[in-house]
């Protein structure tokens, strides 16, 4: 690989550990703009975001899901939502989302941050927005925890592609 875009996408890793640094509100719009470009089913761009970097609405948030203490220790969060308004279709804009929530971490990798997307939360999703004093037209998909990474030698692998390929015609 060796496109830039290519070489992001084989670097990335799930960062659950970050320090005490805060992070630039400039990245979370540019990390924001990068979920923007996702596509969507008549280009109905149908996410909108909610940027919570205040520590004791972090707290409140943290107690809705087991994995409290990533976003307890992330200086920054991005909770990603779909507006019911412009939905068009259910299954195509959660699949929008996402590819805006890929771009998003892509975008995090890029500013040399660290991200890591947690689905774990949706389970209390109602709790979450009204913590974040959301309308019930606002649906939430994800949130993502942002920060600068306290380490960065996570390892992964993946399976040879010949067990994903099921057929070639």
């Amino acid at each position: 690989m060796s496109s830039s875009i290519l070489i992001a996408i084989e670097q990335r890793r799930s960062i659950r550990n970050f320090t005490g640094q805060p992070v630039d509100l400039g990245a979370l719009y540019d990390i924001i703009q990068a979920g923007v470009w996702a596509p969507s089913g008549l280009n109905n761009q149908p996410w909108r975001f909610v940027i919570v970097t205040d520590a004791t609405i972090r707290g409140r948030l943290a107690e809705q899901t087991t994995y409290g203490h990533i976003i307890a220790g992330a200086p920054a969060l991005i909770a990603v939502y779909l507006d019911q308004e412009a939905v068009h279709d259910d299954l195509k804009d959660a699949q929008s989302a996402g590819a805006c929530i890929q771009n998003m971490l892509l975008a995090a990798e890029a500013l040399d941050l660290g991200a890591v997307w947690l689905g774990q939360i949706l389970k209390n999703r109602e709790n979450v927005s009204r913590i974040l004093g959301l309308a019930e037209n606002l649906e939430l998909m994800a949130v993502i925890a942002i920060g600068h990474p306290s380490r960065r030698d996570q390892q992964s692998q993946r399976k040879p592609l010949a067990e994903f390929i099921v057929k070639e015609l």
